[in-house]
């Protein structure tokens, strides 16, 4: 059981007209993660609203704040209890089995255009063993045809981008993958934490984008771009791409800077470890 203090601190400057925030950057509440307690302190004398998506489950804060900086600083002790088992033992669902929650996880999506990697995907990985061992070897591709690189990538980039391009942050490498994912007939969906164990030459801690599977009836963790340690990431959000768990999204006129996150974990408490095992924070659905 790993407890890791979480803290993100963000800054804005805000023009005379005020501006509207709806900021995704609460922890999960999940079967196998736990916000054992958190504190939210704003600069400004406002009156938060914190709202959970009924249908992914992410913790929602909005705000309307007026002129002038406003600061924010998030602060939680979270809880995560892994489910974990041996990548051998996870089957891919059938179609025809999927839970209805899931069955949009198998689309194309805004940046994960699966629908135009069909002929890729099935020449790559059509004729390998289906479970665990074919979604790891998507996830290998992935990593053996992207470069990892900061700013080389923007909003607008999607998984066709990523793979021409072949350039990309840790957002890219899990389009890429979802996509190609998607077309095998797999769930597969976006997930944004923190990147608990990059390199610091890579920057600051910051969020990070990784990618769930659903296999034998849980959603499973990949880290495509390989920059952390599965074992340490915070989930916060989930969707069908970046669209859906953006950490910030801002109505007004608004100067930004750059997030300041930690995610340490807590006087003994085990420290996450790169793991043999597939690790699931989400229990999912148990099929019959």
């Amino acid at each position: 059981m790993i407890r890791l203090d979480l803290r993100i601190e963000l800054n804005y400057d805000i023009d005379a007209f005020g501006a509207d925030f709806i900021l995704n950057i609460h922890p999960a509440l999940t079967s196998q993660q736990r916000v054992l307690n958190e504190n939210l302190w704003l600069s400004q004398p406002l009156a938060p609203l914190l709202q959970t998506d009924r249908h992914t489950g992410n913790r929602l804060l909005r705000l309307r704040a007026g002129p002038g900086p406003l600061k924010l600083v998030y602060t939680a002790l979270v809880e995560i209890d892994h489910h974990s088992v041996l990548p051998t033992q996870l089957p891919e669902v059938p179609v025809a089995q999927l839970p209805p929650e899931v069955l949009g996880y198998i689309y194309p999506s805004r940046y994960c255009q699966s629908d135009r990697l069909g002929r890729l995907a099935n020449q790559a990985f059509g004729t390998l063993w289906q479970g665990h061992g074919r979604v790891l070897a998507v996830q290998q591709w992935v990593q053996r045809h992207v470069t990892f690189t900061s700013n080389t990538t923007n909003g607008n980039t999607s998984a066709v981008d990523t793979l021409i391009e072949q350039v990309g942050v840790c957002r890219d490498f899990a389009h890429l993958m979802i996509a190609l994912l998607r077309a095998l007939n797999i769930p597969a969906r976006i997930a944004t934490g923190t990147d608990y164990g990059a390199d610091p030459a890579l920057g600051p801690p910051d969020f990070h984008a990784y990618v769930e599977v659903y296999l034998g009836g849980r959603w499973y963790i990949f880290d495509p771009s390989g920059t952390g340690i599965p074992m340490g990431f915070v989930r916060i959000g989930t969707g069908r791409d970046a669209a859906d768990v953006a950490f910030a999204t801002i109505f007004g006129g608004v100067k930004t800077q750059a997030p300041v996150i930690s995610a340490v974990p807590v006087a003994g408490s085990p420290v996450p470890i790169h793991s043999a095992y597939a690790l699931s924070t989400d229990a999912g659905v148990v099929l019959p």
